[in-house]
């Protein structure tokens, strides 16, 4: 989705938008999604060039199970400049859940490996794509990030002793050593 020109004013400035973005989403990162939708949807309406707006809304539709609602939001908020690092990222990896949820799988893959690109140590960006290449078919190469992943992050002194090595097959699960079945 292509960001549209919009107008300065499409954008949250002043104390007022701002604290009525702030209390959107303090009312969502309390439990409070259900309330938080109506005042971002206001927001997201009368600010359409604002991705941080656009990011809120689209994470109110997704926690309350309104997964085709949050797309164009999450679309609008990696269109569009000006959402900050993390938001990005939040943005990038709700975005590639949500198309991967909704059976769409071939977005998704895009859009996860998307967020990579951006942001290569994010290991949920990851998992996440490593689920959405599961469901395209692409179990080796889905088996394979989750080997890597699991062997650079797990604390679990059972798979730290064995790091090198998983690090390693997930090269190459096909490997052998010998002939077959010797």
């Amino acid at each position: 989705m292509a960001a549209e020109a919009v107008a300065p004013e499409a954008v949250v400035t002043g104390t007022w938008a701002a604290s009525r973005l702030a209390e959107a989403v303090g009312l969502r990162e309390a439990g409070e999604p259900e309330k938080a939708r109506p005042l971002l949807l206001a927001l997201a309406a009368e600010f359409p060039g604002d991705a941080r707006v656009a990011y809120q809304t689209a994470w109110a539709h997704d926690v309350l199970g309104l997964e085709a609602e949050a797309v164009p939001f999450y679309e609008r908020a990696v269109a569009l400049p000006g959402l900050p690092g993390e938001d990005r990222r939040g943005a990038l990896l709700g975005l590639g859940s949500t198309y991967r949820v909704l059976g769409r799988y071939a977005d998704a893959v895009r859009t996860l490996r998307q967020g990579i690109g951006e942001f290569p140590d994010d290991g949920a960006l990851g998992a996440f794509l490593a689920m959405a290449l599961y469901n395209t078919g692409e179990h080796h190469e889905s088996t394979a990030l989750l080997l890597r992943l699991l062997a650079a992050t797990s604390e679990d002194p059972s798979v730290r002793a064995y790091r090198r090595a998983l690090a390693f097959y997930a090269g190459d699960l096909d490997a052998t050593v010998g002939p077959p079945g010797t």
